[in-house]
């Protein structure tokens, strides 16, 4: 080693030599980005599979209630009002599942959007800086969408549809008995409402009261699944979505 040599240098050197090098050559470049898309891949379709199981587990909640409660007139209507809890709960434990999931196809839709559909069929030149927000997202990772977001999204994709189910054998349940009555001359329209009502009680918890707390909870979930924005989000680019 000549003894003009400085340290500093010494150190430079075997640090470079120590770390590992960043792709040099366009094939090494290539090399990368498709190890790196497979990579990704593979997280987002093992998230996307973890948000449907939560789906089937939602389903098989709903099929297995309803056949419980609809089984027997005895079967008590408290069980369908269980379902809509349970599914409640499948659904926020979705939408957690969902961000994650939204991170990664993100980065992924990133790629396919501005690299490899341009190496496919080339069309303009290629921006210098469509991987920085994969780099960002790299470097810091972040959520983006919000929790409320994404249930939104998933209660208007799926769940809207199986509350509604629970919602119609609920309405039957507590009603069928009133339907099944013979009819008489003295029966009217406010008798049998009063009969629903009745029905509907829980407990020590008034049959009306149920009914408005069911209502209010149904008009939260209308609401709910109509209030997605799709402008600002990977949904504006194409139909094909989750």
């Amino acid at each position: 080693m000549p003894a003009d040599m400085p340290l500093t240098s010494l150190s430079t050197d075997a640090k470079r030599s120590a770390s590992p090098g960043l792709p040099s050559t366009p094939m090494e470049t290539i090399n990368t980005m498709v190890h790196y898309y497979r990579g990704e891949l593979g997280r987002m379709a093992g998230w996307r599979d973890r948000i449907d199981r939560t789906s089937n587990w939602a389903i098989t909640v709903v099929a297995a209630l309803l056949s419980v409660s609809l089984s027997t007139p005895n079967a008590h209507h408290g069980v369908l009002l269980f379902a809509m809890l349970l599914v409640t709960l499948l659904l926020l434990i979705e939408a957690r599942r969902y961000r994650f999931f939204d991170v990664y196809r993100a980065r992924v839709r990133q790629l396919e959007r501005f690299y490899f559909a341009e190496i496919l069929n080339p069309r303009d030149q290629l921006a210098l800086d469509w991987a920085a927000p994969i780099a960002k997202s790299l470097r810091k990772p972040e959520f983006l969408i919000s929790y409320r977001d994404a249930a939104c999204r998933r209660l208007r994709r799926n769940y809207c549809w199986m509350y509604l189910i629970l919602l119609l054998a609920w309405g039957l349940k507590i009603s069928s008995s009133a339907l099944q009555r013979p009819a008489t001359a003295g029966r009217d329209m406010s008798l049998a409402v009063e009969h629903v009502v009745g029905n509907a009680a829980l407990g020590p918890v008034p049959g009306g009261v149920v009914i408005a707390l069911v209502m209010i909870f149904y008009v939260a979930i209308a609401y709910f699944s109509l209030k997605v924005d799709m402008s600002d989000s990977e949904l504006a680019h194409g139909s094909v979505h989750v």
